[in-house]
């Protein structure tokens, strides 16, 4: 099991990394993380719902993603409450305090996925959550030290250097275990460093004589990297079009309940695009393409656009020509209305939308979860993508639709071809769809890049590092025979 000792310690890189140098050398290996939290996901094979992580490091091992991968999957939707999956379906919401006490059946839940995981492989590489010591979260916890007592698994601590205090981190957290659970702990890995290796070695001198722990190896701070994230947000990188060549400016707003943000991943890693997304508070700059991207919390996230000024820019965006796509819950606020009558993501209740489509949308308790291919309705370009959303859109705006599925069309575009809906969450990653949609954007030259292919270079990239500066004999060790 990968534990760290932060969020974003490296925990599900490490996981990916290792699956893909596993599978290399014949093992039949499956990811598996017992609880995650966040607001990337993605539709598994058997039709549910799991985190985004555990769906990248299925295809690092060469297998398709499955809801026992993630058998509890936590979509915060408030600062005080969560949507809950279990085994890939929701159950609704929950606050801190029903979650705590839902645990011992989130438990029971979670050790027979993984016992259904571990009978179909030769190996089970585990992703903790989070920290393992989280005083708070120490009773009942299925997501670390918890999980790993319960099925008697050895544990692989990560720390992140390049945050500062990686020492006091590792020590830290390792004080502040049981007996048992420090006992548990085989090893320690810190990552992303930059620098010359020497300087840092008396200091893993130190490390391994103060705790009496190995330490398996340093991966380095590797720039470009491109691991799809479970949930922390990069707030853009800047286009490096030869000189004199066009650069699309996309822009996406950071919502306070964005989801799946990593729709934006293919756009990140073009080289004629320049994307940011803009945070409460920074000026809205001038674009080519306005992205409202998905939302767990569809009207509480309109609200939020209003208060920034995001209606006005939109408005004075498409009166100078800008073309805007809405994806998911961004598709939902383009509407004349949304509806929320249970009460599903906030206050039961209704609340206008910006009112360039012309639908509205009615949130009911069914989730859809579908994997969908088709084509775009213009241009004929394939897509690929998934639907993951609760909401009913009805309304004349989707006689024109934006994609053409096997079974039916799937969004809308405008009557002056300015605005784009659809709910396929992955709308750029077939590189067909994401060349035509750059077209349409206002980049007639845009060069064609294949996201998939790029995601699988960079996966070899990550397995490449790791059995380069792990000790990977001393980590097999460890591995099922």
């Amino acid at each position: 099991m990968i534990q760290g000792t932060t969020s974003d310690a490296g925990k599900s890189t490490l996981v990916t990394g290792l699956c893909r140098f596993l599978i290399r050398r014949g093992i039949r290996v499956m990811p598996f993380k017992p609880q995650n939290m966040a607001l990337n996901s993605a539709v598994t094979v058997d039709g549910g719902e799991i985190g985004r992580s555990q769906a990248v490091q299925a295809l690092a091992c060469g297998i398709e993603p499955h809801t026992d991968m993630n058998p509890i999957l936590l979509k915060p939707n408030s600062n005080t409450g969560s949507q809950v999956i279990v085994l890939g379906h929701s159950i609704g919401n929950m606050d801190a305090a029903a979650y705590h006490r839902f645990k011992p059946r989130a438990l029971s839940v979670v050790l027979e996925a993984h016992s259904r995981v571990a009978a179909s492989c030769d190996c089970v590489l585990v992703e903790g959550a989070g920290s393992p010591a989280e005083i708070n979260l120490r009773d009942g916890d299925i997501a670390n030290m918890g999980f790993a007592e319960a099925v008697d698994c050895p544990v692989i601590l990560v720390a992140d250097i390049d945050r500062g205090g990686v020492f006091a981190h590792l020590v830290g957290t390792l004080a502040l275990l049981s007996d048992s659970e420090r006992r548990r702990v085989v090893g320690l890995v810190i990552n992303r460093f930059r620098g010359d290796i020497a300087l840092l070695q008396p200091g893993l001198d130190w490390l391994e004589r103060e705790t009496g722990k190995p330490v398996l190896g340093v991966l380095p701070y590797l720039q470009g990297l491109h691991i799809e994230a479970e949930d922390s947000l990069s707030q853009g990188t800047q286009g490096v079009a030869a000189s004199g060549e066009r650069i699309l400016r996309v822009i996406a707003p950071a919502l306070p309940r964005l989801s799946n943000h990593t729709d934006f991943d293919p756009l990140r890693l073009h080289p004629q695009v320049e994307f940011q997304l803009i945070p409460a508070g920074q000026p809205i700059p001038p674009a080519d393409l306005i992205i409202l991207p998905g939302s767990k919390n569809v009207r509480d996230d309109l609200g939020w656009l209003r208060a920034n000024g995001w209606e006005a820019a939109i408005d004075r965006h498409l009166r100078y020509g800008g073309r805007l796509i809405g994806i998911c819950g961004g598709f939902q606020m383009l509407g004349r209305q949304l509806h929320d009558p249970l009460g599903l993501e906030s206050a039961a209740g209704s609340t206008p939308g910006l009112g360039l489509l012309d639908m509205e949308t009615t949130l009911d308790a069914h989730k859809q979860l579908e994997r969908r291919q088709g084509w775009l309705a213009s241009g004929h370009a394939a897509v690929t993508g998934y639907e993951i959303h609760m909401g009913v859109s009805t309304g004349p705006a989707l006689d024109r639709p934006a994609i053409r599925l096997a079974d039916g069309n799937e969004g809308a575009v405008s009557a002056d071809d300015q605005v784009l809906g659809s709910y396929l969450h992955g709308l750029f990653d077939h590189p067909e769809a994401c060349l035509a949609l750059l077209h349409w954007a206002g980049l007639p030259d845009a060069v064609p890049v294949d996201y998939p292919a790029l995601r699988e270079a960079h996966i070899e990239r990550l397995a490449n590092l790791i059995e380069e500066n792990l000790d990977i004999t001393r980590i097999a060790d460890w591995l099922p025979d």
